[in-house]
């Protein structure tokens, strides 16, 4: 709520704050805030394309996540990782 002086009171002061992306600055969409999301779109987009996933299933067990692509080398060779 703003104030008769012109200033945002410290409730909508925080709010504010807190929806600024913590990549870039900008600020974005209080829907995505609520959610929990601390970066705008552009930049978790940007993120999420540098992680790599991938899941892998595992002899007689089950599936793994592997992030790592040296990991991949030899898994499920009746026993793990071999090299």
């Amino acid at each position: 709520m703003e104030q008769t002086d012109g200033t945002l009171d410290k409730v909508n002061q925080n709010q504010h704050m807190a929806r600024c992306c913590r990549l870039c600055g900008e600020e974005y969409e209080y829907e995505r805030w609520k959610l929990g999301y601390k970066m705008c779109l552009s930049c978790g987009d940007e993120m999420a394309k540098k992680v790599v996933r991938c899941v892998v299933p595992m002899h007689k067990s089950n599936y793994v996540l592997i992030t790592d692509k040296d990991l991949l080398t030899g898994v499920n060779q009746k026993g793990g990782i071999v090299k």
